[in-house]
């Protein structure tokens, strides 16, 4: 079930791709001048990439620009925007651009932040997409951040880390290296909120490596969010913004050899999402082996990683466990007694994985490969273990914070920091090719 804490981060961390709000707009005019600065040429390369919506153009800017990001990601979000128009140059300074852009498919509009690195060409050193919400104005983006406010974002991020992280004496060593750097002045000279959210989650996370541990940033007021269960409104909004996602789902199809292919993006909730996972099963009900494709799957729900799981088998079976710190309490994660549809126990599975895998998409997979139910094809995942809860510290800033830990019943242990291994290591580009390779040579041997 999601909390009030869980559901905002979902959110925020989706905002990019499928939170874009509305917001008045003006009357069209000419689109503003790029400036020819290195920081510009990037944008520029970006926006015209992006708005090809041609998968070659698309893979060309990543290669040159932003060796890594996936692109077929960048692809889905540009089938769900088609594409953005320049509204407004913010700020401009030879590495570093803020800008306003508008959603060609709707009334939406978002403010965006490039900084490049100084170089030929100039690559993208961190890039965000950031929605502003209905009512907002303009000014409100131009938030600064003073003194008082970096001490009280300082003092909350240690008190909910002292709190609720996994690792008690972890949360006392991030909080000690950060007051640290504070007494030495090294926060001073800031005054960017997203550039000092994203000093402290590199500082707590230099002492924790807890990928999953992140402090974030927003301009525009937060509301305030008391723990509970997420209320109508914000579950409708997830709803939506689900349905305009597919729920993550990109790919389902039976490939030669009547081998089933299903490619998704993340583990949706699935109380809301479960007839979309069903749909997708259901049509692969009578396929001879199957395919997992989690190559750009970021994690999400573990109750949805057992609704997918207990199509693969044919009795309970217990998956995964979740010790919280707060309470001493365990959760186990087991298969389920009913799914709708056939099932697919006894028909070889394979999983793909690559160094984007994260967080549930890790467990899946780890779960699998300790099971031994399937056959993990691909790079060693990203590693990240603990599950996360959002905690506000104030009307611009909030933590994410690592608050449980997986433990594998047959393990006992999790892939935290060191990722899920694959069974067959070779380039995420390359997984898919060999297990189809594989699974036509074991349903050739039956």
């Amino acid at each position: 079930m999601f909390s009030r804490s869980c559901l905002a981060l979902v959110l925020l961390g989706l905002a990019a791709a499928l939170a874009l709000l509305a917001i008045p707009q003006a009357p069209a005019q000419a689109q503003p001048a790029i400036p020819d600065t290195p920081a510009g040429r990037t944008f520029k390369a970006w926006l015209e990439a992006f708005n090809s919506g041609d998968h070659a153009q698309m893979d060309t800017y990543f290669h040159k620009y932003d060796p890594g990001k996936p692109v077929d990601n960048e692809m889905q979000f540009r089938s769900m925007t088609g594409g953005f128009d320049l509204v407004q140059i913010v700020k401009s300074e030879p590495l570093r651009l803020e800008f306003l852009i508008k959603e060609r498919s709707s009334e939406t509009t978002a403010v965006g932040k490039l900084e490049v690195k100084d170089g030929d060409p100039a690559q993208v050193a961190s890039f965000g997409l950031r929605a502003i919400p209905a009512g907002t104005k303009l000014s409100d983006l131009n938030f600064k951040i003073d003194a008082a406010t970096r001490t009280r974002v300082i003092d909350g991020t240690i008190t909910q880390l002292n709190e609720f992280y996994v690792f008690p004496e972890t949360a006392k060593k991030m909080g000690e290296a950060v007051k640290a750097r504070q007494k030495k002045g090294e926060y001073d000279s800031i005054t960017d909120g997203d550039a000092f959210a994203k000093v402290l989650t590199d500082n707590f996370q230099e002492v924790s490596h807890d990928k999953h541990l992140r402090v974030n940033f927003s301009p525009a007021p937060m509301p305030e969010r008391p723990d509970g269960p997420p209320n109508a409104d914000e579950r409708a909004r997830y709803r939506k913004d689900m349905e305009r996602m597919n729920c993550g789902f990109d790919k389902v199809e039976i490939l030669s050899g009547n081998v089933g292919y299903l490619k998704f993006r993340f583990f949706a909730d699935p109380e809301v999402c479960g007839p979309t996972a069903v749909a997708a099963m259901n049509f692969l009900a009578n396929v001879d082996a199957i395919i997992f494709d989690l190559r750009e799957n970021g994690g999400g729900d573990p109750k949805m990683i057992a609704f997918i799981s207990t199509y693969l088998f044919s009795e309970p079976t217990h998956l995964n466990d979740l010790w919280e710190r707060k309470g001493d309490a365990t959760h186990q994660y087991w298969t389920l007694p009913y799914v709708p549809g056939k099932r697919l126990d006894g028909k070889p599975a394979y999983v793909l994985t690559s160094k984007q895998t994260f967080s549930g998409a890790e467990e899946f997979s780890y779960n699998l490969k300790n099971l031994k139910r399937a056959t993990i094809i691909g790079e060693t995942t990203g590693g990240g273990a603990h599950p996360v809860s959002g905690h506000r510290i104030d009307d611009h800033f909030m933590i994410g914070v690592p608050f449980a830990r997986a433990i594998n019943p047959i393990s006992k242990t999790n892939w935290e920091g060191t990722g899920v291994e694959p069974d067959v290591k070779v380039p995420a580009a390359d997984a898919l090719a060999t297990a189809q390779r594989l699974a036509a040579e074991k349903l050739v041997s039956k």
